[in-house]
């Protein structure tokens, strides 16, 4: 009897001590639920509200389970190189480059090292997906069933892929992979395939130029459709942040508070350098030079799997490391190792303490952290204050290399010498003619006659030259006065295409020099003669531009290399000869005549939206429902981008990217704004909430922002605590 009591209280024991262990979790997770409410609007939006900034971050991530768990999930699949495993072997040198950078066990220490407030956030980022997982047993995920508080440190910066997609994979399979290994990789960064330019505007307005006195802010990023959601996050410690979400971050990446307003645009800054290193091979050991030392490589080893057909296969890779970084290819003898910013907890630090930020002293603070690496800033305050940060993480060099080609990486005089102090950095700061702009070129035209001045800083800190977009808005603002949230969107989206000026002009220069040899181009070329240059749904004109323009892309007749774009332009205008020019608009009447049946089609007939479902990769057909957009590609200088691509067999072109998550902001006593968000913010083809904007974005019909409470109690249509049912 004693043995079997013994044998009972044991069972009792370790069951009571394993329910324990569950509990400890779970307790966290109800208390969390209890202490964070979800209010969603008419539009969907997630206005998030928790006790603490870790109840407002397991809520905020909860609720982009909710809207597009697809997403959340497969950008940690991406970033913590385990992509391969579900998309197949293509794959495995994303992962590997993931791994050269980061391994697993250095991201758990990482957090380890992390400050305590940054813990419990990564924690309850961890506990926000894991309960919607376990409230939400009909979702399936791809391979993580369980987020762990480490996997932040791979996705620190903003941007989903960042500076790190700039590293070529098909460079590294050439390095790391054998030659019989037919294994498909991208060369640096990878791009839709539209190959639409990505980017975005950012445009601070001071008082001096508005209607109301006080500061606006334009957040118009330019990137893929359904990149990010459009949240609300809310706590009692500080945090009140409004805008745009990279699926399965927790902060909020383009947006506003109360007081200040933050909008990134990529940076043309030199961020990334590649360092040759001189290898020594000694029996089995492997060192490389530095200076008078023989240093030792780091290596280490790693197993990547891979999906096949019946289930998973295997690769065991070994990698390499300098103190420059890691070896990511080789040229010829020299093993090519590549530095980049690569300091997770700094970054993160500074991505979400970005977000609880109510003056510029305190802005500037927190950007001299500086390891935004891959973004401009644009600003705008509650006080007034509008100011513009060019790139933020600069590596400081010797200027007598030129880093834009690897460098001897034995030259102790190539290494980095730190990181440029803050106030060295290319800065404006309200500048007299109370605007600044920034399109994605350069900095030296972003404050009128203000702006910076390109001798007083390093060629590499601005690489990014004029584009059609900064062309485009410079008059618009020089010339605007009493704006208002309207009129910004007005501006914002103003349909002159300088871009399609220069082609035509240059087309019908061609057209008085030569003769046109057929009906159909007299007659086009009458109708071009009195275009606007202005895009809408019913432009023949716009048609007929971008036409001709995909002619001559296929014509292989622009056969310089490292061209900018508006060099590209100028051989279309004025380089090529006439004969030339109207042999190519031949074509694409042609074409256009063919796909269509007449060179008379409206823009809008050739250019549509369609979302057929949520899936990662959208397939275009024709035959569905679409809509027209009278927006075009930033190509043209559009302020409000439409980047398309074909289906397999369309003969329309689709939305791909462009203006996806834009709001303006007005900073007075109180915060207002509008925004618009692609489609809409769920991914579910059966929620409302799937394509209720998408005539909206059509149109440019912005919505309100509701940002105080009571604002959004008014226009609530669910209320709830995460694990409810809805």
């Amino acid at each position: 009897m004693n043995r079997l009591f013994l044998l009972l209280f044991i069972i009792s024991f370790t069951s009571c001590t394993n329910e324990k262990k569950i509990t400890d979790v779970e307790q966290r997770w109800q208390q969390h639920a209890k202490n964070t409410e979800i209010i969603r609007d008419n539009f969907g939006v997630p206005h998030i509200y928790g006790k603490t900034d870790a109840d407002a971050v397991f809520g905020l991530l909860y609720a982009q389970c909710e809207d597009d768990f697809n997403r959340v999930e497969r950008n940690y699949i991406w970033a913590i190189g385990r992509l391969a495993e579900v998309e197949g072997e293509e794959l495995i040198y994303s992962d590997l480059r993931s791994r050269l950078y980061m391994t697993k066990e250095e991201a758990i220490k990482n957090y380890k090292d992390s400050p305590e407030w940054l813990q419990v956030l990564c924690v309850a980022f961890a506990d926000g997906i894991n309960y919607y997982l376990q409230t939400h047993p009909e979702v399936k995920p791809k391979l993580i069933t369980h987020f762990e508080p480490w996997m932040p440190m791979y996705f620190s910066e903003g941007s989903i892929g960042g500076d790190i997609e700039r590293v070529s994979t098909k460079k590294m399979k050439e390095f790391y992979g054998e030659p019989e290994n037919k294994v498909a990789v991208n060369d640096g960064l990878i791009r839709l395939k539209d190959n639409e330019p990505r980017g975005s505007n950012g445009f601070a307005i001071s008082g001096d130029k508005t209607k109301s006195g006080d500061a606006m802010l334009l957040i118009n990023p330019h990137t893929s459709f359904f990149f990010r959601g459009e949240v609300h996050v809310v706590s009692e410690e500080g945090l009140n942040a409004y805008g745009a979400v990279t699926w399965g971050q927790f902060f909020v990446y383009q947006g506003f508070n109360e007081k200040t307003g933050w909008m990134h645009t990529s940076t043309g800054t030199d961020i990334i350098d590649e360092f040759e290193e001189t290898i020594v091979k000694e029996g089995s050991k492997t060192g490389y030079t530095y200076g008078d030392e023989l240093r030792p490589i780091d290596s280490i080893e790693v197993t990547l799997n891979y999906k096949v057909a019946d289930g998973l296969k295997d690769k065991t890779f070994m990698m390499y490391r300098t103190h420059h970084g890691p070896i990511t290819h080789a040229n010829n003898d020299k093993w090519v190792a590549t530095a980049l910013m690569w300091s997770p907890i700094k970054a993160l630090e500074q991505s979400f303490t970005r977000t609880k930020k109510s003056t510029h002293a305190a802005f500037y603070e927190m950007m001299n952290i500086r390891t935004n690496s891959s973004n401009n800033t644009v600003y705008a305050d509650a006080d007034g204050t509008i100011a513009y940060y060019h790139g933020n993480f600069i590596p400081k060099r010797n200027e007598k290399f030129d880093y834009t080609k690897p460098v001897d990486g034995s030259n102790t005089e190539t290494d980095w010498d730190g990181l440029h102090p803050l106030e060295d950095n290319i800065m404006v700061l309200n500048p007299p003619n109370g605007w600044i702009q920034n399109c994605n070129s350069t900095p030296f035209t972003s404050a009128a006659e203000y702006s910076p001045k390109r001798e007083d800083y390093p060629n590499y800190m601005s690489s990014f030259s004029e584009n059609f977009r900064g062309i485009h808005a410079i008059p618009l603002l020089t010339k605007a006065e009493d704006l208002t949230l309207d009129s910004l969107i007005e501006l914002a989206y103003d349909t002159y295409l300088p871009g399609a000026e220069v082609l035509i002009t240059g087309l019908l220069d061609a057209a008085q020099k030569a003769p046109t040899k057929t009906q159909d181009a007299q007659e086009a070329i009458a109708l071009l003669k009195d275009w606007d240059f202005r895009v809408s749904e019913s432009s023949v004109g716009m048609t007929l531009t971008q036409f001709y323009v995909n002619a001559y892309f296929k014509s292989n007749k622009i056969r310089g290399k490292g061209m900018t774009l508006l060099e590209v332009f100028d051989y279309m205008s004025k380089t090529a000869s006439s004969e030339e020019r109207l042999e190519v608009f031949q074509t694409a009447l042609n074409k256009l005549k063919e796909d269509f049946g007449s060179w008379q089609t409206p823009w809008g007939e050739f250019n549509r939206y369609q979302r057929n479902n949520g899936e990662l990769f959208q397939e275009f057909d024709d035959a569905q429902p679409s809509l027209p957009v009278g927006m075009a590609s930033s190509l043209w200088g559009a302020l409000a981008s439409f980047g398309t691509q074909f289906g397999e067999d369309t003969k329309r072109q689709y939305g791909t990217s462009g203006n996806s998550f834009v709001a303006v902001v007005e900073f007075g006593d109180k915060v207002r704004a509008k925004s618009m968000l692609a489609g809409g913010q769920s991914s579910d083809l059966n929620s409302p909430h799937f394509d209720d904007q998408s005539q909206r974005y059509a149109n440019g019909d912005f919505k309100d922002v509701a940002y105080y409470r009571e604002d959004v109690e008014k226009r609530a249509k669910s209320t709830y605590h995460p694990g409810d049912k809805q």
